[in-house]
């Protein structure tokens, strides 16, 4: 899966989780560029991510990503 797909498909589970098609997304993009990212919706957002890629991040990795370019690496290495 390149990159591009990966980001293409997380733009949907961003837009699915957050209900709000303007997001757009960018490797630098992080929780407070997105209205309403906090610690539970992140927890609905990496499941979503889990499910819609069929790969498992570990517990602490939830809170490493620092941003979705670190997040968009972490699914790659993952999904590959």
């Amino acid at each position: 899966m390149t990159r591009d797909e990966i980001t293409r498909r997380l733009l949907r589970v961003f837009h699915d989780v957050f209900d709000d098609e303007s997001i757009s997304l960018g490797d630098s993009t992080t929780s407070a560029d997105v209205d309403g990212w906090d610690s539970v919706s992140n927890i609905r957002l990496m499941v979503s991510i889990e499910e819609t890629f069929g790969i498992r991040f570990d517990v602490g990795e939830y809170q490493e990503y620092r941003n979705v370019g670190e997040l968009i690496g972490g699914i790659a290495r993952r999904a590959n």
